[in-house]
């Protein structure tokens, strides 16, 4: 009689033990779901909080976790209504521990995440923008999805900001070790500047390269890109540096790099990037912008 009872015991311990199991895999699911629902609701952050309440609910749904949207809520970490909180729990019922008279268990989790301007970006192509070009002097945003042209030919006598330097067409340098050459901007363009770039002071590539980089150009069209925003040009020749205030994201359409009058067409858009967001309120937006979980 003890051996049956032991035994009858010890196999419902090994079976509580298999609930336990499940019951923590879908703890971690329900986590992991919930993280990613925070995050695409963030995509739509700061600003739009019906969107990102949509976006997230929409993520949980097609995961299968009854996210609603009583649990979903928005506050500030930086800048007003940044930060999308996600909070869900999930009834998972038992198999073997109904021994113990344990049915199922409640699991919960929560989440947050913080969309904010980028204070440093990853995979920055080494193009710029004049801060005054029209399509971003915009209120109260950059005009998004507008068709504009970006011209560079001015950089080499007068931009829009006043006195360029001779010598530049519109590209930096962002390795901050020589000229780069026209392999490098090649690579820069298709792939994107692989390390940080913070904001600061940037000296410019000298040269014309248009010619030799068209390809990769034209590789392009129809892809987001992120190009650094400055604010002024200053000095000549190799000497010459650009102020760099931002970033902004956009869609190369066509080009005309023809007769040295050097034009890129598409328009701006807003972008999540891969980047870090600022810590200071009220940062300068270009509307590119890093997704964080901070929670």
């Amino acid at each position: 009689m003890i051996t049956v009872l032991t035994l009858v015991v010890l196999i419902g311990m090994a079976a509580a033990v298999l609930d336990v199991g499940s019951w923590f895999r879908a703890d971690r699911k329900l986590q992991a779901d919930t993280d990613a629902a925070a995050l695409a609701g963030a995509q739509a952050l700061p600003g739009d909080t019906g969107f990102a309440t949509s976006l997230a609910l929409e993520y949980g749904a097609k995961n299968g976790d009854d996210i609603e949207a009583a649990d979903i809520t928005f506050t500030t970490t930086v800048d007003p209504y940044d930060t999308i909180v996600v909070a869900s729990d999930k009834t998972t019922p038992g198999f073997f521990s109904g021994v113990f008279a344990i049915e199922s268990v409640e699991v919960h989790a929560n989440a947050a995440a913080r969309t904010g301007t980028l204070s440093s970006a990853l995979w920055v192509a080494p193009i710029v923008v004049n801060h005054l070009h029209p399509k971003l002097t915009c209120k109260p945003l950059p005009c998004f999805g507008e068709p504009t042209e970006l011209e560079y030919h001015h950089l080499k006598a007068n931009g829009p900001s006043g006195p360029a330097g001779p010598g530049s067409f519109g590209f930096i340098n962002l390795t901050g070790n020589g000229n780069p050459g026209t392999s490098d901007l090649r690579d820069q363009i298709l792939r994107g500047f692989d390390d940080y770039m913070e904001l600061g002071n940037y000296e410019a590539r000298t040269g014309n390269p248009f010619s030799a980089i068209k390809d990769a150009l034209q590789m392009r069209i129809g892809e987001e890109m992120l190009f650094p925003v400055y604010k002024k040009l200053t000095g000549t020749g190799s000497g010459a540096k650009y102020d760099i205030i931002g970033w902004v994201g956009f869609v190369i359409s066509d080009m005309d790099l023809a007769g040295n009058r050097e034009k890129l067409y598409g328009h701006f858009t807003r972008v999540i990037w891969q980047g870090i967001p600022s810590s200071s309120a009220g940062s300068l937006s270009f509307g590119a912008y890093a997704v964080e979980l901070i929670e």
